[in-house]
């Protein structure tokens, strides 16, 4: 029954700037309570917390911070991963320093950039992909399941297929990455997660990847689709987008995500990369 007494909840909405505050918050505090003091500590503690420990240590960092948030207006967990793997990187001593009044305002897309320049790429690849597994999708298109199982079959498809083509590996296994940052726009989000990162190649595969998709929702005006057919990388986009479709099978087997990063990983140091 409607109250009338009772008061809305209005709470003005968060401020990119308030949202990296309690990020960073949320991060140190994750990170303290994995042992951030140890210098020993690696990049393996991220992994270890779960979507709980995230939602958590956000409601924490918001309170302690003096902010009243609806849940919706929280960081995601991946802004909190970039805050927390910036603590790990800075753990040589300047752990604590980095405070979120000292923090400027980021350009459009320049933490991203920071992250592509201190993080190892594999271990960026892996921040990115480890949220995809808690992403469901509509099962009427992906009745396989969660955006992540979707990924690894479009890339046991496309090993199969170019098994020392790092860089179409690389577009598909991460091609889904931005339905974790947008899902208004995953493909260009995820190649913008993915700059200074990925090769060009790779970035505009992952950018371009929906373009080739019949539906009511996507289609291509005349310029772009003159663009698209003259770009040199049509036919590997034709063929991720074939993958891309026929990654959709429940219960089929897949590597795991290690195995996948441990394949390309072993990719770096063979000797026809550099022919």
């Amino acid at each position: 029954m409607h109250d009338k007494y009772r008061k809305k909840y209005r709470v003005p909405a968060a401020t990119q700037r308030l949202r990296q505050q309690i990020a960073l918050e949320a991060a140190r505090r994750l990170f303290d309570a994995a042992g951030g003091t140890s210098l020993s500590i690696s990049i393996d503690w991220l992994e270890q917390a779960g979507e709980n420990d995230f939602y958590l240590a956000k409601r924490k960092a918001a309170a302690v911070l003096g902010h009243r948030l609806r849940p919706g207006d929280l960081p995601t967990d991946g802004e909190v991963r970039e805050q927390a793997v910036l603590l790990w990187r800075s753990r040589d001593g300047q752990v604590g320093k980095v405070t979120s009044d000292e923090m400027p305002e980021p350009e459009e897309g320049e933490e991203i950039a920071i992250l592509s320049e201190h993080l190892d790429r594999f271990a960026l690849y892996r921040m990115r992909l480890a949220p995809l597994e808690g992403i469901k999708q509509n099962p009427r298109y992906h009745p396989e399941g969660d955006v992540l199982y979707h990924s690894l079959q479009v890339f046991h498809l496309a090993r199969e297929a170019r098994p020392y083509d790092e860089e179409f590996l690389l577009a598909a296994l991460l091609h889904d990455v931005g339905k974790a940052i947008d899902p208004q726009d995953h493909a260009l989000a995820g190649a913008l997660a993915l700059r200074g990162a990925v090769t060009e190649r790779t970035f505009w595969l992952i950018e371009h990847h929906m373009d080739l998709l019949i539906s009511r929702e996507k289609t291509l005006g005349a310029r772009a689709r003159r663009e698209l057919d003259a770009s040199e990388y049509l036919d590997d986009l034709a063929l991720l987008r074939e993958f891309d479709n026929a990654g959709r099978v429940p219960g089929a087997a897949v590597e795991t995500l290690d195995e996948v990063l441990a394949y390309l990983k072993g990719l770096e140091h063979e000797a026809y990369l550099n022919d």
